[in-house]
């Protein structure tokens, strides 16, 4: 129901006329996603509770057993007071852990709270990427739209005077449908834009849900990274490592409590019997212990997969720092190449392309070149606009994800 009610709702606000929509932009769409309550965060907060409540729980003794009997009662008679030996128990018996697993069993609980936090908080700035990698994702779509119709309108353009040349004589019908494949072949990409820009819109509404359908503003305004030896000494610090350090902490006093199982657990035990008749009552006491002989088989290997389960979250977690360094290189190899890249497309790349597009246009005009050259050299200057936009585009991901390595959250 939830889900019909948001596609219901993007649909009604599609339908308003763009000046009754307030622009939204990616800084109020990150603000939206981090103030819907994703389930995903919830999640995490709510083990985290959890862990907290089963380490008060696995911390307390284990509750005391109460023993009522009846010993030596006669068999012929049933009687109580025809035995000396006849008596009624009540007996109370108490256990203790080995040694201080109570206590580990409680840092072990609030260590893996603290994981549970420290995930929360990765995902946090993992929603924080996304959404801004969505709005950016949307705005180029809608940008690619705009440009493609303008380039659309350019081509129904050429071909209407193609079809009055034609007409006079002047020229073949070769022209005409040249201009004609060319007019279909950019309304299949208005349609695959159209999907492309639906499926980037659902993305962006997966976080922020109705608001998706808001005009955009742009182009995004994201804070500048850091350098990328400052981030890669913060990815230490980044939460999803600090999630897996705490789980080691965890896994560290695994490793104490089977060390702890070396030691033997033990039970008192205090009774009272009671006789009648006027026979005197009896009293008891008992303490009992565990014997832990042959530790080989048990305690030894306890403590053996402790260990070895120990050694291997902390290589996944060397696994992830070095997954976590080569993101970085990457990343920040692309940024820096995507700034030099949109530098050459707006000095020299898209200029040419309009410089030769209106050149062709007057050699054409003069009967210098023929109607095809002036028809490749009008869709070069649209890609070379739609590859700026793209290149645009993919440097703000990048950057978006430069943050997300630095664990920049949003204020």
């Amino acid at each position: 129901m939830r889900i019909l009610l948001l596609v219901a709702a993007m649909m009604v606000a599609a339908t308003l006329p763009a000046r009754a929509a307030v622009p939204l932009d990616i800084a109020e769409a990150v603000s939206l996603a981090l103030a819907a309550a994703d389930p995903s965060l919830v999640r995490y907060e709510e083990q985290a509770a959890a862990l907290e409540a089963r380490a008060v729980a696995d911390s307390q003794l284990p509750d005391p057993k109460l023993r009522l009997g009846l010993s030596n009662l006669p068999l012929d008679s049933f009687r109580f007071d025809q035995q000396d030996m006849t008596m009624g128990e009540v007996m109370i018996s108490q256990e203790f852990s080995r040694g201080d697993s109570r206590a580990l069993m409680r840092a072990k609980r609030r260590a893996e709270a603290d994981a549970e936090r420290a995930e929360r908080l990765g995902r946090e700035i993992e929603i924080v990427r996304e959404t801004r990698d969505a709005w950016i994702e949307l705005r180029y779509w809608l940008i690619a739209k705009d440009k493609v119709e303008d380039s659309r309108q350019a081509v129904a353009e050429l071909m209407e005077v193609a079809k009055a040349i034609f007409a006079s004589g002047r020229e073949t019908a070769q022209d005409v449908l040249r201009a004609e494949l060319e007019l279909s072949l950019l309304d299949d990409r208005l349609l695959d834009i159209e999907r492309q820009t639906a499926r980037a819109r659902a993305r962006l509404a997966r976080f922020i849900g109705a608001a998706a359908a808001r005009p955009l503003t742009g182009p995004a305004a994201l804070p500048p990274p850091a350098a990328p030896e400052i981030i890669l000494e913060s990815l230490a610090h980044h939460p999803t490592v600090v999630s897996d350090s705490a789980r080691i902490t965890a896994l560290d006093r695994d490793v104490d409590l089977a060390e702890e199982q070396y030691k033997p657990g033990f039970e008192l035990e205090a009774g009272y019997g009671l006789r009648g008749g006027g026979r005197s009552d009896f009293a008891s006491v008992g303490l009992s212990f565990d014997l832990p002989l042959f530790v080989a088989k048990r305690q030894d290997q306890q403590a053996a997969a402790a260990r070895h389960t120990r050694q291997a979250a902390m290589l996944s977690r060397e696994a992830k720092l070095l997954d976590l360094r080569q993101l970085l290189e990457a990343t920040y190899a692309d940024w820096q190449r995507d700034k030099d890249r949109v530098a050459l497309y707006e000095k020299a790349v898209t200029a040419r392309a309009r410089w030769t597009s209106e050149a062709t246009l007057t050699a054409y005009q003069s009967g210098v070149s023929d109607f095809a050259d002036l028809v490749r050299a009008r869709l070069a200057d649209f890609e070379s606009t739609l590859a700026l936009e793209r290149l645009r585009a993919d440097r703000a991901q990048a950057q978006a994800m430069l943050l997300f390595l630095q664990g920049e959250s949003h204020d």
